[in-house]
């Protein structure tokens, strides 16, 4: 059902249940998920939750993918400063933690290799050619362009909500912040400067 078929009050079902099944997915994953809770909280039904969006797993995939562009859109790459790029995906994992545990249960339970998405579903073609030209214009040091990328974004989840190590969050105080947000930014600096 497409949001131009949707009434208002349609819509804001839609939206609660997207909202509810958000929260769900990250704390659960895919397979823990309860449709069961998500309605009960998002106070609608089953069967409008399945005209919305066919199954449980078509509704992962419309919170999952509205991540993905969400962090694209909220947190577009800077080639030229990808130290500054790893802070501001830091910023958005302690503003929206649940979007990269999406993204964790979507490896874990759907892709444990390669991509994180099919080929068809990815939206880095800009950041690489981004990369590519701020390599061309020797503002950083040659190498893959995607494993450059994969670099920066690994680092700058070095304390997310799925690190292997210390989960950050955003209560803690801000010179804890700044000290990791000065360390990252150093640090990735140093990693992609030119060769």
């Amino acid at each position: 059902m497409s949001d131009q078929q949707l009434t208002a009050r349609g819509a804001a079902t839609r939206q609660r249940i997207i909202d509810v099944a958000t929260r769900e997915f990250a704390e659960h994953g895919i397979a823990g998920a309860r449709i069961e809770r998500v309605v009960a909280a998002a106070r609608t039904n089953k069967a409008q939750l399945y005209a919305y969006f066919g199954n449980k797993e078509g509704l992962f995939d419309a919170i999952f993918f509205g991540s993905l562009e969400r962090i694209v859109n909220v947190v577009p790459i800077d080639a030229a400063d990808l130290a500054d790029w790893a802070v501001r995906l830091y910023d958005e994992y302690l503003e929206r933690p649940d979007l990269i545990r999406l993204a964790t249960w979507a490896r874990l339970e759907r892709r444990p290799a390669g991509y994180l998405v099919a080929d068809a579903d990815r939206m880095d073609q800009n950041k690489l050619r981004a990369i590519t030209e701020a390599q061309q214009a020797g503002l950083i040091r040659d190498g893959d362009p995607f494993d450059l990328m994969a670099m920066v974004i690994a680092m700058s989840m070095a304390w997310s909500p799925v690190s292997n190590v210390y989960a950050a969050t955003s209560d803690e105080p801000a010179e804890t912040h700044d000290r990791r947000r000065d360390l990252l930014r150093d640090s990735v600096r140093r990693a992609v400067a030119p060769n």
